[in-house]
This record gives structure tokens, sequence and C-alpha cells, in this order.
């Protein structure tokens, strides 16, 4: 602060309100409260406030400058506005000043507890029973036995009423009381409380603990009182336990790290944090589930279908050349698959019907909720067959998988807490033309992208055919769409060749989730589709074969797990239903 002065200037349009002025007539300052806040008034005579205004004046030229008027007292009006404000700044200098006093305080308090907290050391009781190792999830009445009631002591084996376990896992959940820590652990199988007392919660380690850290502990099983809750009504009264890996806190703790308000890219950059919530971990179980029942459906059905492994790197295409991704193989071109129907096709004769689950890849640039780069494909080929078979088939695979998952009371009760409104969906499922859609969608006023009304031949976009879907509310097979806009394989309808024997499976909330139709089985046929879409048939010497050597009526699909997993767990995107989902400008972590 500069001397004291009589007279103390300040000027809005040149003064500065820092530690360059010092309320000089050449340093003035830039408000008047801020020269009140460093030169205070004393008395009636002083310091005594002078200001200035600029206003517009002539200059030499043809211009219009700025010309300063000369030093004048503050007016009554400021000077009583500028001394409420000085009052408001000094109350609040003073409760900064008292805050500031009592962090100092209870630091030094906290910084007290944990040089105490130091000297505290437990030991594990080698008198106490032996502990049985356990999962959280471990519910066996001969392996677990829950005690109840009431007892003086936290932890009495005395009785041999519950029994002593030793488990692991991360602390979830933390609640501390006044001589009782709640710590919530889970290990990936399930989830239990633990209850600490005594010099359990005051050692270092209990006082410092933090979301995650990974623990040992042993103790004795009990139920939980009445009108109490916790995972499964029971929890762990410890009589020891061990820190085995401590997790960062404060700026660094994983709350801070994954805040439920983060922005979405940052919480795909901490993907590997966020799996360890409650709702993307629950995903992936229902997702494990999921790819369980489908192997088993496949081998249940009749015909049953066998799963085979094709590769993921080739030099063919199947959906287009646009959205292949390229790589260099030992000087020759290659691409990752976009879908392994070709190589299934191939396993027909010799192996009967057979499925895959396996990834595919498509260099698609779409910012939706329902495309990925990356993504699970299930995909199956079916030998003699019709179209209608095919239809069936798709069906009854995609309701038995929902059962079998289902069927599973963890599993079940997953899918109701992630989507409390899911129905297991009603058979049959609504059959759809193409060309009665896009009637539909111009009875319903849904337009095109471009805000044009739907005709026969566009490729119906997501949002249209989302909306749709949504209106109509239950499964759909749209059917029979134009030879144009689908891939080059699929056989033409032969009552209307001006479509194919093509079905996409549309479920409310995701829209598409299979695509599949009956696949050309003529030679001839294949050869003019090589030709009308401009592929080189060379590379594809292997899949024309099929139709050389004992053609047959034959037909597949691939269902998008991914899809599959949002429409049953009521996700908004299938990046939520990826462990680390690629899509555009994502390929990390």
């Amino acid at each position: 602060m500069a001397a004291h002065s009589k007279n103390v200037y300040f000027d809005e349009a040149l003064g500065q309100d820092d530690a360059s002025a010092d309320g000089s007539e050449s340093k003035p300052y830039k408000t008047l409260l801020f020269a009140h806040i460093q030169h205070p008034p004393t008395s009636a005579e002083g310091p005594q406030y002078l200001t200035r205004k600029k206003e517009a004046g002539a200059d030499q030229g043809t211009g219009v400058s700025e010309v300063h008027q000369d030093w004048v007292p503050a007016t009554k009006s400021a000077l009583k506005k500028a001394a409420n404000l000085l009052d408001q700044h000094k109350r609040k200098q003073a409760k900064g000043d008292e805050l500031a006093v009592r962090e100092k305080q209870e630091a030094a308090k906290r910084q007290q507890a944990l040089d105490e907290a130091k000297k505290v050391h437990i030991q594990q009781d080698p008198s106490l029973p032996k502990a049985v190792k356990i999962r959280l999830n471990e519910k066996d009445p001969t392996v677990v036995k829950l005690r109840s009631g009431e007892s003086a002591k936290d932890v009495d084996y005395s009785e041999g009423r519950g029994s002593r376990v030793r488990v692991t896992g991360r602390v979830h959940r933390l609640r501390t009381q006044k001589d009782v820590i709640f710590l919530t652990l889970q290990d990936g199988y399930g989830f239990l409380q633990v209850v600490l007392t005594g010099d359990l919660t005051k050692t270092y380690d209990a006082i410092t603990m933090t979301l995650e850290t990974s623990l040992e502990v042993f103790g004795e099983m009990w139920e939980v009182p009445p009108k109490q809750h916790a995972p499964d009504d029971r929890e762990l009264h410890a009589d020891y336990y061990t820190v085995i890996g401590k997790a960062a806190g404060d700026k660094e703790a994983i709350t801070t790290r994954v805040s439920p308000d983060a922005d979405p890219q940052t919480l795909y950059d901490n993907r590997h944090l966020v799996l360890r919530g409650e709702n993307s971990s629950s995903v992936m179980k229902v997702r494990a589930a999921l790819l369980r029942a489908f192997r088993q459906t496949y081998d249940e059905i009749t015909p049953s279908c066998l799963e085979v492994t094709p590769p993921c790197m080739v030099q063919t295409q199947v959906e287009g050349g646009a959205t292949l991704f390229a790589f260099d193989y030992y000087g020759q071109k290659a691409y990752l698959t976009q879908s392994s129907q070709l190589y299934l096709e191939t396993c027909l004769p010799s192996l009967g019907n057979v499925f895959c689950v396996a990834p595919s890849f498509r260099a698609e640039k779409f910012q939706t909720r329902r495309h990925l780069s990356e993504y699970t494909h299930i995909e199956a080929e079916l030998d003699f067959i019709t179209f209608d078979d095919l239809l069936a088939h798709l069906e009854l695979v995609m309701c038995r998988v929902v059962d079998i998952a289902l069927a599973n009371p963890q599993i079940a009760a997953l899918v109701r807490e992630l989507n409390p409104s899911f129905q297991v969906p009603e058979r049959p499922f609504k059959r759809m033309k193409y060309a009665d859609a896009i009637e539909w969608l111009r009875e319903h006023d849904i337009r095109t992208g471009k805000g044009e009304p739907h005709r026969f031949g566009d490729d119906i976009a997501e949002a249209a055919e989302r909306k749709m879907t949504d209106i109509i509310n239950r499964p759909i097979f749209l059917t029979h769409f134009p030879v144009a806009i689908k891939a080059f394989y699929m056989k033409k309808d032969p009552t209307d060749e001006r479509v194919t024997e093509s079905v996409d499976c549309l479920m409310p909330g995701v829209g598409e989730i299979v695509g599949g139709s009956m696949r050309m089985d003529d030679y001839e046929e294949l050869t003019e589709a090589y030709m009308r879409v401009e592929i080189d048939p060379a590379p594809y010497y292997w899949y024309t074969d099929q139709r050389k050597y004992g053609t047959s009526p034959h037909g597949g699909y691939g269902l998008g797990l991914e899809r599959f997993l949002a429409w049953m767990c009521g996700r908004y995107t299938v990046k939520e239903c990826s462990l680390y989902p690629r899509f555009t400008d994502r390929c990390t972590p």
C-alpha cells in the first residue's frame, strides 16, 4: 500500500485496481471501492477521494478524441455506496479470516489424529477360529452360517453361531459414523457390507480409507439387524483387516476422475474406472450371460448350429468398399472383416448349419447412438431353407436367448435394475414389407432427413426407422428391401424381382439389431451381381465355387450383440455395451 495522502485519486477509464496503482494523480485506482480498501476513511475531513470522467472532444484533425475532465470530489451517493461496499468487504474478509483460522485448527486437529492413529496397531488374534476363505457372493449355509440376535460383543465366536470368514475386495461404498465404519466391498462376484468397530476404526488406514482401496478382512458373518439394509441382508463384523492396495484420494479420487456429470469423452478416457461402477459392470455381466445363452441356443435348437471361427483378416468385401479398414499384409492389400458371412457359407456342405461369435469392423464415420467401428457380430448360415424358415429361426433364436438369460435369477435382477420396463418380446413378431413401411411412413408424415416424403427405393434413415418401431412398439421383421439398396449377394424375390428376400429385425428403443437374407444360390446370377456392383470376381473364386459344386437354397443373418444388449438393458447408446468402445476418433484406452 502507498503512503497515506490527503487526496486519493481514482479514474474508471485509466485507473488500475492492483499493485501498479498507488492512488496518486499519476497512478490512480480504477474504482472508489478499491480506493476505500487501500485508504479507508479515517475522519470526516480525510482522505478526499477525487475522480474524473472522460468526454468526447474534437482534436486538431477531422476525427473525434476523448478529453478527460479535471479532478473533482466523488459524489455523496458514490461515497455512501462505497462505504456500504467497504463494510461488506470487511465482513467477507473477516469471515474468510475466521474460516482460514478454523481450517488451520481443523488441519492441526486432523494431523494430530493422524499422528495418534499411527500409534494404533492391530493384530490378528491367534486364538480365534480359523477363517474360511469365501467369495462375496457365497451363500451356501454349510459354508457360511449367519449369526442373529443381540450380543454384548461385536464379535463373539464362543457360541459358534456365526462363521468366521476371510474375504478380499475393494471398497465400493464408505460411511463413517462416530465409532463405526461401514464399508461395502465388491470383488466382481458380489457385494458385502463390512462393519469396523473399536480399535479397527482408529488406525491410520481406517482414518484415511478411500474408495477402491483393496482389503483383506477377517470376521464373523451376521444377519442384518431389523429395519437395516445391506446387500443380501447380511454383514461381516470384522475382527481384523489389512490394506492390500490403498487407492488414491483427494483430487485423484475415483469419484473426481469419473464424476456422474463428467464430459462423455472424459468418461471414455477413463473407461477403465467407469467399468468399476455398478451400472457398467452389470451391463458387462448381462453381456456375458447373452453370449452363453446364444451358444446354448444354437446347440439346443433343431437342427443345431456348429460354432466355427472365421478369419478377421480378409481380402474381400461384404458390405461395400467405403467401410473397409485397409492394412498392408506382407506387401498385399488386406482388410479387417466387415462380416464372416462368406466364410460361413463355405462351411455348410460339410458342417451343416453354422454360427460364429467374432468381431466385425466398419469404417463408418457415423456419430450415432447405434454405430461402432468394432462390434461383436453373431452370425449364422442355414442350409436348405426357405425365407419363411429363416424368419422362424430368427424369431426362435432371439426369444430363446432372452428366456435362457432371464432364467438366471442374478441376470434377471440385473436386467430389472437396468431396464425396469423391459418385456419379453411377444411372438409372433410383426411382419412388414419394405413397401408397406414406406406407405406407413407417408401416412404418419415421418419424412426423410431432407424433409421429403419417403418413396420406394429410399434407404430408410435410422431416425425414421426407430420412430416407426417405437410407435408400433413391438418387434418387427421388416422384409423385402429393394435390390438397389442391399448387398450384391442377396437373393431376389422370385415373385417380385425389384426386391430381395431380405430382413431387418427392428426392436423398440434401438431399431435394427439383425440383418439377414436368403443368399444367391445360382452361379450365373451371382456372376451378374459382381458385374452390377463392379466387383472383381477373381478374389471371390472360393465363394463362387459354392454355386459350382452342389448349390443349395440357403440364408443367414448377422446380429449386433451390442445392439441386442442395449435393447435388453435399456442403454441409450451401444457404446455403453462394449467393454472398450471403438468408434470414430476413439481408439483408446
